[in-house]
């Protein structure tokens, strides 16, 4: 899974992070790099859907909380991209057998 939406949604899902810090987060867990460009667009996009929002902060960095309507949109995609991998798994075993 690459998309920078979905990886940024499941960064904030354990907790408030900056853009560099979801970065990082994002690499160990998905094996994702996602460029500045790439990081900040998908931010400014989650923000005016309303799915994550800028905390304040006395620091240069800002970090950004999930909200709830995130959350619940987080849980709505990862349950459908489960359902998916489910099948194709399925599929693949079953393909196997038949082999």
């Amino acid at each position: 899974m690459n998309d920078p939406a979905l990886l940024i949604l499941a960064s904030l899902a354990d907790g408030d992070k900056h853009g560099y810090g979801m970065m990082l987060d994002i690499k160990q867990f998905a094996g994702v790099e996602l460029g500045p460009g790439t990081l900040y667009t998908a931010i400014t996009r989650l923000v005016k859907c309303g799915w994550i929002h800028p905390c304040e902060s006395d620091d240069r960095r800002r970090p950004y909380r999930l909200t709830a309507l995130g959350r619940t949109h987080l849980e709505e995609q990862m349950t459908s991209l489960n359902r998916v991998a489910n099948t194709a798994l399925g599929r693949l075993k079953h393909g196997l057998d038949q082999a």
